[in-house]
């Protein structure tokens, strides 16, 4: 209950203080490429109930429904301020959104894809799915898109034992470390 609050009051306040960067993101976004503001992704929430989860779109319309690290060529999907927000994360603000809705956790594991099947199985096995979601987790702040599917299973398992209120705040000022100094991102 208290990680329910903190998700709603935290987000709240997020929300109010970016009010100005969301609009200019999402002018750049409408400016600099064809197609909507935001991609609303089918995701994989708690007890593997689906969701759509919403970022800054950063791919180019048409782009395969795939991991990004599955494309061939990543790169060229990318719009022109695409690479930019991936690598600040600021693509991911709107997922304050899911957090406000109960979908998603500020930490948690991040949530699948509706394909990534073998992620999704490696979970179950672990009873991951038992846990809401993350904007950023264990597994992010320990390699993020540099970690093979069974190493990001078991650093979620790892949080799912040791989860508790200062655990996550230890996790989210590794995420901002992370962020500012852009580490483990590798599109």
């Amino acid at each position: 209950m208290t990680k329910r609050i903190f998700d709603i009051i935290f987000s709240m306040l997020l929300l109010l203080v970016l009010v100005c960067p969301l609009f200019i993101i999402a002018l750049a976004v409408a400016v600099s490429s064809q197609g909507p503001i935001l991609h609303w992704s089918k995701r994989v929430g708690r007890l593997n109930l689906f969701f759509q989860m919403p970022k800054f779109r950063t791919m180019r319309i048409n782009t395969p429904a795939v991991a990004t690290h599955l494309l061939e060529n990543p790169e060229k999907y990318l719009t022109p301020i695409g690479g930019f927000l991936r690598k600040s994360s600021l693509d991911e603000i709107p997922q304050l959104w899911s957090i406000l809705r109960g979908d998603m956790s500020f930490v948690g594991p991040r949530p699948a894809l509706f394909n990534q099947e073998d992620l999704i199985a490696l979970r179950n096995e672990a009873g991951v799915e038992v846990l809401t979601p993350g904007l950023t987790g264990w597994a992010q702040v320990n390699g993020r898109d540099e970690l093979p599917v069974p190493e990001k299973v078991k650093l979620d398992a790892e949080y799912l034992k040791r989860k508790g209120f200062w655990f996550d705040c230890y996790i989210l000022a590794l995420t901002a470390r992370k962020v500012i100094q852009r580490e483990g991102i590798s599109h």
